[in-house]
């Protein structure tokens, strides 16, 4: 579930703020213990939550706990709320113009099993009220529902590679194409 809304600005500018709630959820048949100690490996050599095989690592400065900074690629971020095998909650410290949080929640269900949930909750301000919806959404969204295909293999559950969609595979072949540029620059 996606959504986005305008809101006046602190200058009652109505162009300034873009109100982003951005919601992925997987219901995986596992213990809490087990689908809690996927969030608790987040960062760590050891992280069996983070798709690093396809997209830049999570890499923190310290363990995993409330004030550890850090990041993927160009976003930043310290952790804000972390409760043990529960949830962990980051607030965006960079790029520039994404002021919120993003995180994960777990929720045991009645019926069995554990609902996981990435939540992100922000307001894009400046250009990122541009670069959300045309670069980074996309390609955000392909990372967490990659990420939630490996915390299904880490469990031994049923999972399957997804493809992504062409928006993001020209995305990423263009990032590419750009790092590559850069490097050669420097």
């Amino acid at each position: 579930m996606i959504g986005i809304g305008a809101r006046p600005g602190p200058n009652g500018d109505s162009n300034t703020l873009m109100n982003i709630r951005n919601i992925h959820e997987r219901v995986l048949d596992a213990p809490l213990e087990s689908v809690g100690a996927l969030i608790d490996s987040l960062a760590s050599e050891d992280d069996r939550l983070w798709p690093k095989d396809r997209w830049p690592a999570m890499r923190m400065n310290r363990p995993l706990a409330v004030g550890a900074q850090g990041g993927h690629g160009p976003i930043r971020y310290t952790v804000e709320a972390y409760a043990a095998a529960e949830s962990v909650r980051f607030r965006f410290t960079a790029p520039r113009g994404f002021d919120g949080t993003h995180g994960l929640y777990l929720e045991v269900l009645p019926t069995g099993g554990v609902r996981l949930r990435h939540s992100l909750l922000m307001q894009a301000q400046g250009l990122a009220r541009v670069t959300w919806p045309l670069l980074f959404r996309p390609l955000h969204d392909a990372l967490i529902e990659d990420a939630f295909d490996r915390a299904e293999r880490s469990l031994g559950l049923p999972s399957r590679e997804r493809r992504w969609p062409v928006k993001v595979r020209v995305l990423r072949w263009i990032l590419k194409r750009t790092s590559r540029r850069r490097s050669r620059e420097s």
